[in-house]
């Protein structure tokens, strides 16, 4: 089992995606140099360790034989998801006066929710810095999302708490918005249309069928990647489209397919009743 001190926890463990944790030596530098790492991934500079101790914190890490019964991070990760949507909606409120009340709401649900904010801590690794017992890595290292996008708003919670507002907002604004969906035209049209929907309501109409998804390409560095999906309908490859996100990029298929499957318009001026004579 994995010891644990939330007192010293910038002096233990490091954990790491498919290997096991290494340990930092007790000294004032190792523990210095732990907390400059986590500094650097966060863009910031901390004042008060004992809430990003805490934040880092998972419950599974309180039952370890060599726990002194400190809090888990769930307390700072109720504060850091009320954080989270406020700041997300200012944003979006402040700096896109195009979109309606609607498209606003569309927009969070696509930036808040526990695979988007699981993509985020991926992104700056935090699950290296989270304390839990080897039952909760190895369900992290199987893709359980829950542990870490949890972590991630504790741990904006610890920047709010511990830099204030204008603090939370910056990380939010470059960790949540710029890295992780890209605020982009891509997105924009999907919130303006659900094309997946529309291709849906189309296809069924006809008697075609469901559309499929299949992805087909992944390119690009792990912080940016592109993704390419194509969309079949019965036995025929209707459209593809690519995107920073599979979502996006479904998205791109569905308006290509569904603009190759539309009726097409009648002619201006053109009778299309039969003359009678």
């Amino acid at each position: 089992m994995i010891s644990f001190s939330p007192k010293k926890f910038f002096q233990t463990r490091i954990f790491k995606r498919g290997d096991r944790s290494r340990k930092l030596s007790g000294s004032g530098g190792a523990r210095l140099k732990k907390k400059r790492e986590l500094e650097q991934i966060l863009g910031i500079k901390i004042k008060n360790e004992d809430y990003f101790v805490e934040a880092l914190t998972h419950r599974s890490a309180l039952s370890l034989p060599s726990s002194d019964k400190k809090r888990s991070n769930e307390r700072l990760e109720y504060l850091g998801d009320a954080v989270l949507n406020l700041l997300v909606a200012e944003i979006l409120f402040d700096e896109y006066p195009e979109l309606d009340e609607g498209q606003m709401t569309r927009f969070r649900s696509l930036l808040v929710n526990q695979r988007a904010l699981a993509e985020c801590a991926g992104k700056i690794s935090l699950s290296y810095f989270i304390t839990m017992s080897t039952s909760a890595q190895q369900a992290i290292e199987k893709g359980y999302e829950t542990i870490i996008s949890d972590a991630f708003e504790a741990v904006i919670a610890a920047i709010y708490l511990d830099g204030g507002i204008k603090a939370a907002k910056t990380f939010v604004r470059r960790e949540v918005m710029l890295k992780q969906l890209q605020i982009d035209k891509e997105l924009f049209k999907a919130l303006d249309r659900n094309f997946k929907s529309a291709l849906l309501e189309l296809s069924q109409s006809r008697g075609l069928g469901a559309p499929r998804y299949n992805l087909i390409k992944e390119e690009g560095p792990d912080h940016d990647r592109t993704f390419t999906v194509e969309v079949i309908i019965g036995e025929t490859r209707h459209g593809a489209g690519s995107g920073k996100t599979k979502k996006a990029a479904e998205q791109a298929a569905a308006e290509q397919a569904y603009e190759s499957l539309k009726p097409e318009p009648p002619v201006p001026g053109e009778d299309q009743s039969e003359s009678v004579v």
